[in-house]
């Protein structure tokens, strides 16, 4: 595949394009690292030691809903706008959002700028590793943030709440896509989270997130991703819904999902952290 076609400022670019457009000025980039829990990360202290150049680090769990008891749900406007008014991110702005383990956790920050209707932002195809792998620049000072102006239009069509979700696997009118392992997706092994029921949303299928990945950490191309969809058995026809642990691994199927032209999908923001808590959902397993 041609960089040419690659490169997709409003989904996905690749190191080449990143190093190419570097230092425009009205380029954003943002480091937007996230470790599970148990992972024993610091994901703000890693970027403190190295970033690529100019990034401003984007907190998952900080830039959330701090109204939830559900790990980081999707900031209110009005929160996204003041946290990315201090970090100088504004309108005008191309951003390019990255994380330190490959196409992780970036993806989910891209999910949150177009639910906050910001279409000008892309994933960096591999993250950090693939950009210090090719001996590209990294620094470890702040960047320089002047504040800027930054107007949102919330896209609710992009996001799903349980009840919406269990109307859909009830009626069978979306695919519901989950991008856990396949071990967390049949109920053979406990949940990472620790007070939740293993299994899935009934009717849903299983898409582990590494599957639309090569083995560089970068997404596989459209027609591989089209492949890996149909082979689980998921109709791209459909409206699809998409869901893991806690909404992050859901973004990235959701990425993939728009690189593949499907243009009516959704997160379930809850994901299993709010569907495995409660008694009186059905879990499917196996």
């Amino acid at each position: 595949m041609t960089a040419a076609f690659l490169d997709d400022p409003k989904t996905l670019v690749s190191t080449d394009w990143l190093a190419a457009h570097l230092k425009d000025p009205d380029l954003r980039v943002l480091d937007a690292s996230w470790h599970m829990p148990d992972a024993g990360r610091n994901a703000q202290a890693e970027y403190a030691q190295a970033h690529i150049p100019g990034a401003r680090f984007f907190d998952i769990d900080d830039i959330s809903d701090a109204r939830s008891a559900l790990p980081h749900m999707a900031p209110p406007p009005e929160k996204f706008i003041s946290r990315m008014r201090a970090m100088g991110v504004g309108d005008g702005h191309q951003v390019v959002v990255y994380d330190s383990t490959g196409l992780f956790s970036a993806a989910r920050v891209w999910w949150t700028f177009r639910l906050m209707g910001k279409m000008d932002i892309a994933v960096l195809d591999g993250g950090l590793p693939k950009w210090q792998a090719e001996g590209r620049e990294i620094e470890d000072m702040p960047p320089m943030v002047r504040d800027r102006h930054i107007t949102v239009s919330r896209q609710a069509g992009l996001v799903k709440d349980v009840t919406q979700v269990a109307h859909a696997s009830k009626l069978g009118e979306a695919e519901i896509i989950d991008a856990r392992s396949a071990p967390r997706f049949k109920g053979e092994v406990a949940e990472p989270r620790p007070g939740l029921r293993s299994g899935h949303i009934p009717g849903a299928k299983n898409v582990p997130f590494g599957e639309v990945l090569n083995a560089d950490g970068t997404m596989k191309d459209p027609a591989a991703l089209k492949a890996v969809f149909e082979a689980a058995g998921v109709n791209l026809g459909k409206p699809a819904i998409t869901t893991c642990g806690s909404g992050i691994t859901a973004s990235v199927l959701a990425l993939a999902l728009e690189r593949v032209g499907h243009r009516n999908w959704s997160v379930y923001d809850g994901s299993w952290a709010e569907w495995g808590m409660y008694d009186d959902l059905k879990v499917a397993k196996g």
